[in-house]
């Protein structure tokens, strides 16, 4: 007997015992189908979700404040660090001029109470003084409204950009008119834009941001010392790297930090978010893997029983091939071969399920992306073999070492 031939006995064999054969390979594609479509779901919503933080500044980075108080490498305290003022961060948007869109922000407070006519808001609205580019390299879209123009930026006038939680809370039922006013700290603030819900992505919840113009933020100077953060967007993001690093050394300069020292700022890029992603969704691989290895063990379990009985059910056989010649060999090929047929037969069937399965989630759970998991696929057929061969392996030992005068006796 050849590989040939063993492989057409296989196939026969399954033909023969069809219903069994079904089974079988029902209880492998089940095993196979947990493995793709976890993984497949997960590899789907993973997009969905990274596509969306595409808009959110992806290749941008932030120039921001050092804690007020750090532990040095010693474990002392070490001295304060100056926060860094309107006029360092105007040097640095005028001097940064590598192609890359720099806007500045001035936080004021995150625990404000806004309040129109007799509504207020919970006291947790952010308040942040934005110039031109701000939304855009946040990547904020407006559902209603504009951005500020030229001359409110310059002129500092009271006017607003609110997130929808402020606008539900103080409009409730009623529909978000711009030109209404919204009054914060005794002033009136005009609102000239609303902004899309972003559910709380993009680092902060935006929903209970009330932005104004960063002139008019300037304006608070005199009352509290604010905290200016720096905004860059990269165009290319190969470049990300390279704009951190000049944009470093420009900033020291500006900050007159002495050599050696370290830096009296943080630089923190906007792909955190990504990274925690990604690293959630390792761990989520890790429990689905497992989940899917317990089922493959009971499929595999599963298989070797039935190999198990089909030694049983063809001893005669296995014995008038042993006495026309073959080789324990050949009769351990044959039956590995049916074992691995079954598995691939059951393995095809549960990659085409737990693809579908898996995206189907996908799209239930969100604005899911359709992706085809090649890698999926072909470590579900990988592990398919594997299970083929192990469950097939010890009835086909077993019958290769059938004494053929005794497998010609059974009944």
């Amino acid at each position: 007997m050849n590989f040939i031939e063993n492989l057409k006995e296989a196939a026969k064999s399954i033909q023969e015992n069809l219903l069994r054969t079904i089974l079988t390979a029902s209880i492998v594609a089940i095993g196979i189908s947990a493995l793709v479509g976890i993984l497949t779901a997960i590899d789907a919503v993973q997009a969905s979700i990274t596509e969306g933080l595409s808009g959110f500044g992806a290749n941008s980075f932030d120039i921001q404040n050092l804690p007020r108080r750090r532990s040095s490498n010693n474990g002392k305290q070490a001295r304060a660090v100056e926060n860094i003022t309107f006029e360092e961060a105007s040097e640095f948007r005028s001097k940064f001029t590598l192609g890359n869109t720099v806007s500045i922000e001035a936080y004021i407070t995150g625990i404000a109470e806004l309040k129109r006519f007799s509504e207020k808001t919970n006291p947790n609205s952010t308040v942040i003084g934005i110039d031109e580019y701000y939304l855009g390299n946040k990547g904020y879209d407006l559902k209603s409204g504009r951005n500020f123009s030229k001359i409110e930026l310059i002129q500092g006038a009271n006017v607003a950009i609110v997130g929808k939680d402020i606008a539900d809370q103080l409009f409730k039922n009623q529909e978000t008119r711009l030109g209404d006013n919204i009054s914060f700290r005794g002033k009136k603030y005009r609102i000239v834009g609303l902004l899309e819900s972003t559910g709380g992505l993009g680092g902060g919840n935006v929903d209970r941001s009330f932005f104004i113009p960063l002139e008019n933020a300037n304006k608070f100077r005199a009352q509290q010392q604010l905290s200016y953060n720096i905004v860059t967007t990269v165009r290319d993001a190969t470049e990300m790297e390279y704009s951190i690093g000049e944009a470093t050394g420009l900033m020291r300069q500006i900050r007159r930090d002495p050599l050696g020292a370290e830096n009296s700022f943080e630089i923190k890029q906007s792909d955190s978010i990504s990274a925690s992603l990604d690293e959630i969704s390792g761990t989520l691989k890790i429990g689905g893997s497992v989940i899917s290895f317990v089922t493959l063990v009971g499929a595999s379990i599963g298989l070797m029983n039935i190999m198990m009985v089909s030694v049983t059910e063809r001893t005669r056989e296995i014995g008038v091939r042993k006495a026309l010649g073959a080789t324990p060999a050949r009769i351990q090929e044959q039956f590995l071969m049916e074992a691995i047929t079954i598995c691939i037969l059951g393995g095809g069937m549960g990659v085409l399920f737990g693809m579908v399965i898996g995206n189907l989630v996908s799209l239930l759970v969100g604005d899911g992306v359709f992706i085809v998991p090649w890698l999926w696929i072909f470590v579900g057929l990988v592990v398919c073999v594997a299970v083929g061969v192990i469950s097939g392996f010890y009835p086909a030992k077993k019958a290769s070492e059938l004494d053929p005068i005794e497998s010609l006796r059974y009944e």
